[in-house]
């Protein structure tokens, strides 16, 4: 069941889609939008089990507080036997995830239909 996403913050919007929590981050990712973000992607990353998606396609900015973010997530996910998938289809933001070595870490897929109709084997080591 697709549910709306409610606006959280200017940079945030979180909603349901398919039994995943969606987080949809949205503009410039920088530190004061990371800031922002932190703690609404701990609560649901605190959850064991979780089936969590990161959607990057409405950020138009993307750093190293992004970065931390994603591997924030990915860590506590994990460590929580739970699975996170990533929704990427920006050029530059695609750049940054391969040149760091996060899109072998997160395999981004290009769109929300693609990344829920992976397997869950693809979230997760090397």
């Amino acid at each position: 069941m697709h549910q709306e996403p409610a606006p959280l913050t200017r940079h945030l919007r979180i909603h349901q889609d398919r039994g995943h929590t969606v987080l949809e981050f949205r503009g410039e990712i920088d530190i004061a939008a990371a800031t922002e973000i932190a703690p609404y992607l701990d609560r649901v990353t605190d959850r064991p089990g979780a089936r969590i998606v990161i959607d990057l396609r409405p950020v138009e900015f993307f750093d190293c507080s992004g970065l931390r973010l994603l591997h924030r997530a990915r860590g506590r996910v994990l460590a929580r036997d739970g699975r996170l998938h990533l929704v990427c289809s920006h050029p530059l933001t695609l750049r940054v995830l391969k040149a760091t070595g996060t899109a072998r870490l997160l395999p981004p897929r290009p769109t929300l239909d693609e990344a829920l109709g992976q397997p869950e084997a693809t979230s997760g080591t090397l």
